[in-house]
């Protein structure tokens, strides 16, 4: 088993920054790919931002450019800086954990987060 604990949401302006952190425990040396969603009201999950172990990232068409997306294996973090945030960018943010390079698809994902709230107004 992993947990996930994500911390770092919050109210922003447009524009501003936030920076998300997730910390990983239990069976860490399961984890091969993690990566961050999000959970818009009406909307389906999506993912924003994942990193393999090895290092290869990949981002939403939407953020790219925007947000970046850090681990530190030795201390079993992953975070998610976000700038330029967007009314759009509002959302619950999901830290999750997958056994496997994973694809897009939240499916293949064993491990989620509780989630952390990022609302973005003036």
């Amino acid at each position: 088993q992993v947990q996930l604990v994500e911390s770092g949401g919050g109210l922003v302006q447009p524009g501003g920054s936030l920076r998300l952190s997730c910390a990983a425990s239990g069976s860490i040396f399961s984890i091969n790919t993690m990566g961050w969603y999000r959970q818009a009201p009406g909307k389906q999950r999506e993912l924003v931002a994942a990193i393999t172990s090895g290092g290869d990232t990949n981002y939403a068409d939407s953020v790219k450019g925007r947000f970046t997306i850090y681990r530190d294996n030795a201390k079993n973090t992953v975070d998610l800086q976000m700038n330029s945030l967007k009314p759009e960018d509002t959302a619950v943010y999901y830290c999750a954990a997958s056994g496997v390079r994973a694809s897009d698809s939240p499916r293949d994902y064993n491990y989620w987060g509780q989630g952390t709230q990022v609302t973005v107004s003036s």
